[in-house]
């Protein structure tokens, strides 16, 4: 079978933890080494990564290129304006042309149904870069990043303040997968996907939806949050005013585990989400799991061609 990557539950917790593992052991074996330079075994030597974005990128266009540099590979970045896709030619159409170039696709565009289109006419893999809907990849870098920081996940408390955005519902995904909880600290209209919390809860994780911030954060081992206002979306002053008590500050710190960790997907909106102190602060890995993007998308392009 096809193995695409459009939600964690795709690949599942045993895939997902051996991603993390073949991480680590890769990001252990480069230390020291130039950014471009290939990893040892080079397990994707020949193959070539097309990458389609829909939608602005920093972090993900900047880490998959890498990343499939360090695997051997190459890269082809194709931006939906300069494309046929973005000139009326078929969602279905694009993928059987791109299946005939390239080894694996990854796109980063809003509609889910689109990415999900793609992978049902396509031929290679396509992985998920970020949709309306989800994102499996940042958040296999963020349980990258807290394995790493000592913290086994079964169990684990995760708080989240602000919006119930497509970053929450790969969270709460992955809650389901590995047996942790989670605590989203949401304004009223603003609460995560219910299919996602319901299917979380059959797997046996606490998801709890709850408007009061303090009460998210209490006793949490993780706080993460995200921009209030994600891309394509109105700059709505109704919206900030209703995020405006989730920010994340030291006091909302204060009421987590002592050695609870801060994460942020970035890019991150200084002094809405979050203040300066935290992120910039002791309890912060916002930095480190900016860099696991490069590490975690390794591992889930090796699996999702067969390497892995």
């Amino acid at each position: 079978m096809m193995r695409h990557f459009l939600n964690l539950s795709d690949a599942g917790g045993d895939a997902v933890a051996a991603m993390i593992a073949d991480a680590i052991d890769r990001k252990t074996a480069r230390q020291g080494w130039p950014k471009g330079k290939p990893d040892a075994d080079a397990p994707l030597a020949d193959h070539v990564l097309a990458m389609v974005f829909e939608k602005n990128s920093t972090r993900t266009r900047a880490s998959f290129d890498i990343a499939i540099r360090q695997l051997g590979g190459s890269a082809m970045v194709m931006d939906a304006g300069s494309m046929q896709l973005g000139r009326g030619e078929t969602v279905a159409d694009t993928a059987r042309v791109l299946s005939r170039y390239v080894d694996a696709i990854m796109i980063r565009t809003d509609d889910h149904a689109k990415i999900e289109e793609l992978a049902q006419h396509a031929t290679v893999p396509v992985i998920n870069g970020l949709t309306d809907l989800s994102h499996p990849c940042q958040i296999v870098a963020d349980l990258l990043t807290i394995v790493e920081s000592g913290k086994a996940l079964p169990g684990l408390e995760i708080a989240w303040l602000g919006d119930g955005n497509n970053v929450l519902t790969s969270i709460i995904e992955a809650a389901g997968l590995f047996g942790f909880n989670v605590r989203a600290g949401c304004p009223q209209g603003y609460e995560p996907d219910a299919a996602f919390v319901e299917a979380a809860r059959a797997k046996g994780a606490r998801i709890d939806v709850v408007g009061d911030a303090r009460e998210a954060a209490a006793g949490a081992d993780i706080v993460v949050t995200d921009t209030w206002v994600s891309m394509g979306q109105d700059h709505a002053h109704n919206k900030l005013a209703a995020m405006a008590p989730f920010q994340v500050d030291e006091r909302l710190m204060g009421v987590a585990k002592g050695d609870a960790i801060f994460l942020h997907c970035l890019p991150a909106h200084r002094g809405e989400e979050v203040v300066d102190a935290v992120i910039d602060g002791p309890q912060s890995r916002a930095w480190d799991e900016a860099e696991n993007r490069v590490h975690a998308q390794k591992s889930v392009l090796l699996w999702a061609l067969g390497k892995l």
